[in-house]
């Protein structure tokens, strides 16, 4: 819907019937964090577990004798909606409640029944982990093998999944990651991945394509699908293959985990071995004897009954005590897997005199810690090596107290970890995120692949020729954990054009502070002395059009003075778009990345700019601006200058906005009569491509402002025309045209054309031109092979 409005008419515009969507707009002065009683660091799945135990206790289904329960529960339900967001919550710390005005959540909420059963299924389990949109492909990409649960809480079959899933999980922890999904909180992530129906079981595996699970949700159906992806071994020895095996083992540097079966005591059954395999897969070998058929080198080993031990690598096998061999008493995997990991060898410590030598030729993973009794490394971090070595990244320990020159040098104060990318320590990263085990692995993967660095006083871009990108955060801040990993795609194709870097303001608080820094993230491009804020989503797509809108702008920033020159005073034929906006807006920022978009689509036909209502709001103010955004369309000029088209549609994204403005633009293609067809399309001497469509047809109402971009691109050399199949459908016939809409083209070789003409499969304005030049080309190169025979027979 759109009006014709002047500023003097303003006031009188006729009055609409319209529907009225009531919503609770819930304000509160208190903080949403403190709300909640979680700080600014939480994660996702804390944020839940605190609205869940707040829910079932402030419900107003148990409060029913307090007058004030349903405006209590509203707050907190809008802090949790807010805060759950990514991009809200980005929005609420920069610019509080304000930048929320347009972001109406919270006004709703569901029954105690559903907070206490069906809300954050998972969330209390720690052998499930609770996957979001942020650390999802972080998590599948990390070479371990995972199983997701995508679930609905809303889902009856989900929750009758759940008591299986869990001991699913509880069986099958440390083989395989068992993740879960909330599709009602992840609907982008779900959609992403092709979710529609609940649960959907899915394996993922680096390099291997995820899988479906379709069988019966028993837990021995699940654990046999799973089993199936794990594609470690159980070696079955004997005297011809067992010494080989221990002797080989210390070239290789893998132990051996050995299960010796005797009539006497107990064996690991077959299972237990799998899962051994499988938990400490590319660090120990597990195998296994049957004393039975071996008893002569059971004997030798002074095995007597059933057992299980641990050969390092160059164990001695004549004697097993100074060999090292670790003998286990246990039958239970997870107990083995333990005490194997703990006698496994640490991480090589890097020292002072080595560490610039070491990373400048290879690439590295080192830890930082304080001292000796700074147990940085988790046991389950020593699979870091195996997991690592394809992207041929090496593991270490560097201890800051042995030199914290060095370290203050790095900017560790900490301990912590990073990545040096083999070109010296002037090129490393810092990890800010999860100290797991598959978070650390994708950082590691993607920052060595990446040109992201880590950012500091005596490094930080201040002058320089070069452009550069540089994101402003603080490591507690999750919206800034889940930007880093987007700005390491961007970095990427970027190189050679644009140099990133991240800056820690929690510990370069002074820095932070002279850019006038007041929320995380901030990401600024410095291009000399210029200098532009990124407002846009957290993704490598937006960054992207950003940087390219920066090199090559689709929108002007209007000023009161260059709106009077160029909008009001523009040409006679001259058409605008014009964006009134304020930055705290919420959907003023949504709409940024799509304006520019739009502009760039539009570039040629429409001039596209934007007015900042906040650095001016008198103008504003005086141009009858009441909301932001608010988007108007100065066509060709008629007596006034003021008058304008206002966007009130719907859809705000690029293409919608586009065709919008396409209907203003002046037809150039001819709308073609039954007569005019055949005299100027057949019997012409014109190359024609013709649009066949019907009024009726929603496709062809989307088509048309791109058939008017082609008309206009070929202008010149092939005319456009249109026929209303709905009025002249006996022409339509003739032209065989069963769809709508359908694009023909009749080129012009010297004699009448075909009524049939040259179907084109194609809806894009700029491939529908690429392809009748080609044509063009072709007609024309034949006619110089024509010319050129008739000149042989002269």
């Amino acid at each position: 819907m759109e009006f014709l409005v002047s500023k003097a008419d303003y006031l009188k515009r006729s009055l609409l019937l319209v529907l009225v969507c009531v919503i609770v707009l819930v304000c509160t002065d208190q903080d949403y964090y403190s709300l909640l009683g979680v700080s600014k660091e939480a994660s996702s799945r804390e944020i839940r577990q605190a609205f869940k135990k707040l829910a079932l206790k402030l419900h107003p289904d148990k409060n029913q004798n307090d007058p004030n329960a349903h405006e209590n529960f509203l707050k907190i339900n809008r802090a949790y909606e807010v805060l759950k967001d990514e991009d809200l919550r980005k929005k609420y710390d920069k610019y509080g409640e304000k930048g929320l005005e347009d972001q109406q959540q919270g006004g709703r909420y569901e029954s105690w029944h559903f907070y206490r059963y069906d809300f954050g299924i998972y969330d209390d389990d720690p052998e499930i982990i609770t996957l979001d949109r942020g650390e999802f492909d972080a998590a599948v990409n990390s070479g371990e093998l995972w199983f997701v649960n995508f679930y609905s809480p809303r889902c009856s079959h989900c929750h009758e999944l759940a008591p299986t899933w869990r001991e699913f999980a509880k069986e099958m922890d440390g083989v395989i990651r068992i993740g879960a999904v909330n599709c009602g909180d992840n609907r982008m992530l779900c959609r992403i991945k092709g979710i529609n129906s609940y649960p959907s079981l899915y394996v993922f595996k680096t390099g291997m394509q995820p899988v479906k699970y379709y069988g019966d949700r028993s837990k021995e159906s699940l654990k046999n699908f799973a089993v199936q992806y794990v594609t470690s071994t159980v070696t079955e020895l004997w005297a011809g293959n067992f010494v080989n095996a221990i002797e080989t083992s210390f070239a290789s540097g893998v132990g051996w985990l050995i299960t010796f079966c005797a009539e006497r005591g107990d064996c690991l059954s077959y299972q237990t071995r799998l899962k051994l395999a499988g938990m400490l897969e590319g660090l120990v070998n597990v195998g296994w004897m049957d004393c039975g058929t071996q008893g002569e080198l059971c004997d030798n080993l002074d095995i007597s009954s059933s057992t299980t031990a641990y050969f390092p690598p160059g164990a001695t096998i004549n004697n097993k005590e100074k060999g090292g061999v670790l003998f286990l008493n246990s039958l239970d995997a997870r107990e083995i897997y333990q005490e194997v990991m703990q006698h496994l060898p640490d991480f090589e410590i890097i020292s002072a005199a080595s560490l610039e030598d070491r990373v400048a030729h290879h690439r590295w993973l080192l830890f930082f810690q304080f001292g000796e009794s700074d147990k940085s490394n988790v046991q389950e971090f020593k699979k870091l090596k195996f997991l690592l070595k394809d992207e041929h990244i090496q593991v270490g320990k560097f201890d800051c107290l042995s030199s914290p020159t060095i370290c203050n040098k790095l900017y560790v104060y900490q301990p912590c970890l990073a990545v040096f990318k083999g070109k010296g320590t002037g090129d490393y990263e810092i990890h800010h995120g999860k100290k797991i085990l598959y978070d650390i692995v994708a950082f590691a993967k993607e920052s060595v692949n990446s040109h992201v660095i880590t950012l500091g006083p005596q490094n930080f871009p201040d002058k320089e020729k070069e452009p550069w990108l540089v994101d402003f955060f603080a490591p507690w801040c999750p919206p800034c954990r889940a930007l880093l990993p987007e700005l390491r795609k961007a970095s990427k194709h970027l190189y050679g054009q644009l140099k990133f870097g991240t800056l820690d303001c929690t510990v370069h608080e002074g820095l932070c502070n002279m850019h006038n820094i007041r929320a995380y993230p901030t990401t600024v491009v410095f291009n000399q002395s210029d200098v532009h804020e990124y407002e846009g989503h957290h993704s490598a797509e937006q960054i992207l059009e950003f940087i390219e809108d920066l090199r090559n702008p689709s929108v002007v920033s209007l000023t009161p003075e260059t709106f009077v020159e160029l909008v009001q005073r523009r040409k006679r034929e001259e058409i605008w778009m014009v964006d009134f906006y304020a930055p705290w807006c919420g959907p003023c920022q949504a709409l940024m990345p799509e304006w520019k978009k739009m502009a760039r689509m539009l570039n040629g036909l429409i001039s596209v700019g934007s007015v900042d209502c906040q650095k001016y709001y008198s103008f504003c103010h005086q141009e009858s601006v009441r909301g932001y955004p608010e988007i108007r369309l100065f066509s060709q000029k008629s007596n006034t200058a003021h008058q304008y088209y206002s966007y009130n549609g719907w859809h705000r994204d690029s293409y919608s906005l586009r065709g919008w403005a396409l209907g203003y633009l002046p037809q150039v293609s001819v709308d073609l009569t039954p007569q005019s067809f055949t005299e100027k399309v057949l019997n012409g001497k014109d190359h024609w491509v013709i649009d066949f469509y019907a009024p009726w047809c929603g496709p062809c109402q989307n088509f048309a402002p791109e058939f008017e971009i082609l008309a206009r691109t070929v202008k010149g050399k092939v005319k456009a025309g249109k026929v209303d199949c709905q009025v002249y459908a006996q022409t339509c016939q003739t032209a065989d045209i069963r769809a709508y809409p359908t694009v023909k083209f009749y080129p012009y070789q010297g004699t009448k054309k075909n009524v049939l003409g040259e179907y084109i499969d194609s809806r894009d304005a700029k491939g529908i031109a690429d392809l009748l030049n080609e044509k063009l080309e072709a007609i024309q190169n034949k006619g110089k092979r024509k010319k050129s025979r008739n000149k042989v027979r002269i």
